[in-house]
């Protein structure tokens, strides 16, 4: 079985550190970007099998990179992750496969991984 990589987009640098560190644990590809600007530049070379994708984030916010992301692959299994439930209520949150509210626990978030890859 070929290792699957995961692209985790979020600003605050801890927490893509926490997700690097637990999502490798898992066995997964882990790349990393501080922000969407980032990660559709990374998009260019690399494509993941799965996108862990913050909203708040400087510059271009979250949910303008899922469109991006989805129109030029929508193969492209996207997690929005964000520390506000309210996004979730936006239709332009729709287009993404999970929408999760971030949490110390990452549980919730490696089985939403697993279930999306097919791995569960």
């Amino acid at each position: 079985m070929s290792t699957k990589t995961i692209l985790v987009v979020d600003d605050e640098k801890n927490l893509r550190l926490f997700y690097e560190k637990e999502l490798t644990d898992e066995g997964y590809r882990v790349l990393l970007a501080s922000d969407a600007r980032e990660a559709l530049e990374s998009l260019r070379s690399v494509r993941p099998d799965l996108v862990v994708l913050d909203i708040k984030m400087p510059g271009m916010d979250g949910l303008e990179a899922l469109g991006r992301i989805v129109s030029r692959d929508n193969s492209i299994r996207v997690i929005l992750n964000s520390a506000f439930s309210s996004y979730k209520e936006s239709f332009m949150s729709w287009a993404a496969d999970a929408y999760l509210t971030k949490s110390s626990d990452l549980t919730e978030l490696k089985e939403t991984i697993r279930r999306l890859l097919g791995d569960a």
